[in-house]
């Protein structure tokens, strides 16, 4: 596996792949992956797409089936994180156990659609 620091300063589209292993330790690789890639962003903004990264991959390995992939998209001032697996139901959003959203909770909170 080749790994390159996403930097992008044109507006030319960028997307870098990486497969997901069966295996529930697999967060920390990924977690790891693209926080390399993704260097050059301001270390606040950097933990909150990494955090994105994870829950999203988490929930693929928990609830999803294999293949799993995980793909960061990029152009200037602009990043996607997209997860998918080989399962045809759409994820759901749980109600939180306590007062700190987690899960697709999390995500929605940290993303902009």
């Amino acid at each position: 596996m080749t790994i390159e620091q996403t930097r992008h300063h044109t507006d030319e589209l960028r997307v870098v792949v990486r497969e997901v292993a069966d295996d529930l330790s697999e967060p920390a690789a990924v977690r790891a992956w693209a926080d390399r890639l993704l260097l050059d962003l301001p270390d606040d903004r950097r933990h909150d797409v990494v955090t994105v990264v994870d829950e999203l991959t988490s929930n693929a390995l928990r609830h999803g089936e294999p293949p799993r992939q995980v793909r960061l998209l990029r152009r200037a001032n602009w990043l996607c994180v997209e997860v998918d697996d080989a399962c045809l139901d759409p994820a759901c959003s749980q109600p939180s156990m306590g007062s700190a959203p987690h899960g697709l909770g999390l995500v929605a909170g940290l993303s902009l659609a």
